[in-house]
């Protein structure tokens, strides 16, 4: 008797896949991305190549890595890359999921695919991340196969924020080894050309900045000038940690994927981040509650707080004024809407009696 069909996948997202060149393209530090591109539309993002796409040769050498032949493939939307992002089946029943570029289709997104790989290998046994399963490299093709992960997209509230938080302090909990501090790039060095926006601002001033951040411009800037040395460390930090980069699985666990990113720094950075992302999504999301009792943020002192936020502001706001990279016509609204978030968190822990540390904005 043959053995039973396996049942079908499931209509989840597994993951966006790395993004290609243009919404990295504002960044000299090649390693660092928007830091958080958001989340584009279907219509905003590239069209996918899937399974079937792929030559002959790609999908027979994931085969072999997986041990028995793909029988079903179910494509995954989200993100940016136009890679292959597929959660597969195989005849033996087993899963895996599945992406794959080549440079004809984006030039950075091979290089991005063997840098995750590297990464994978690097990282220690036991995180919250996908396994490694394989890798295929014909010098065109790249493919990356991972263990496949049955889950959705985080809500950046209650339950769900709660366990992506338990995931970044999971990841960020001891330090990192030496073989993998000694490849990863360290994260001050990645963002402190990036956090000087408010510099960049006060050179080139823009008409539709915010009147209270033209007022407060010299304190903003004051405050951002600590932020890249306060996330240096030698911690894990994913850098584009966002909820399409997240999957809660079945046990309401938070499953972060996608690592071409990372560098060692500030345990709390991603969770910040992440924080920042909630505002945006719920701007009555209680964040400073978050910021005082998840133990993520232990180590996190509140003049490191406002100086990042402030530095994240001046880069979101500086970057929302230039023209859409092609092909992501609303990125800029974006970035506003992060920066914004930034400003306004940070108004209300400066306030007299608030939470921030700092100089006071009245």
């Amino acid at each position: 008797m043959s053995d039973p069909a396996p049942e079908p996948i499931p209509d989840t997202n597994y993951a966006s896949t790395a993004a290609p060149a243009e919404p990295h393209a504002e960044s000299s530090a090649p390693g660092v991305p928007a830091p958080l591109p958001g989340p584009e539309s279907t219509q905003e993002r590239r069209s996918r190549v899937r399974w079937a796409d792929l030559p002959n040769t790609v999908r027979s050498a994931v085969e072999h890595l997986v041990g028995s032949p793909v029988i079903a493939a179910h494509s995954q939307s989200g993100g940016y890359s136009p890679g292959s992002a597929d959660r597969v089946v195989t005849a033996n029943g087993s899963r895996f999921f599945v992406k794959a570029v080549t440079s004809s289709l984006n030039s950075e997104s091979p290089q991005l695919h063997r840098r995750e790989a590297r990464i994978m290998t690097l990282l220690p046994a036991g995180l919250p991340i996908p396994h490694l399963i394989g890798t295929h490299d014909d010098g065109e093709w790249v493919a990356l196969v991972f263990s496949d992960v049955e889950g959705r997209h985080p809500q950046l509230s209650g339950n769900d924020l709660h366990a992506v938080l338990d995931a970044v302090d999971a990841l960020s909990a001891l330090p990192l080894p030496p073989p993998a501090l000694e490849v990863l790039p360290s994260l001050t060095d990645e963002v402190r050309d990036i956090f000087e926006g408010w510099a960049r601002l006060r050179n080139d001033p823009h008409s539709g900045l915010d009147p209270r951040a033209v007022e407060h411009h010299a304190l903003l800037e004051s405050l951002s000038a600590d932020a890249a040395d306060s996330v240096g460390g030698d911690r894990l930090a994913h850098v584009d940690l966002r909820a399409d980069n997240v999957l809660i699985d079945r046990d309401e666990r938070a499953v972060i994927v996608d690592w071409p990113w990372a560098a060692h720094g500030a345990s709390w950075f991603d969770a910040l981040t992440l924080l920042v992302d909630a505002r945006v999504n719920d701007p009555a999301c209680n964040t400073e509650t978050a910021l005082r009792e998840h133990a993520v943020f232990a180590s996190a002192k509140p003049q490191q707080v406002d100086s990042v936020l402030a530095a994240l502001a001046g880069y979101f706001l500086d970057n929302a004024r230039k023209p859409s990279p092609p092909g992501l016509p609303t990125l800029r609204a974006f970035q506003q809407a992060e920066g914004a978030a930034c400003l306004g968190w940070l108004r209300e822990r400066l306030e007299p009696g608030r939470g921030g540390e700092s100089a006071r904005i009245p």
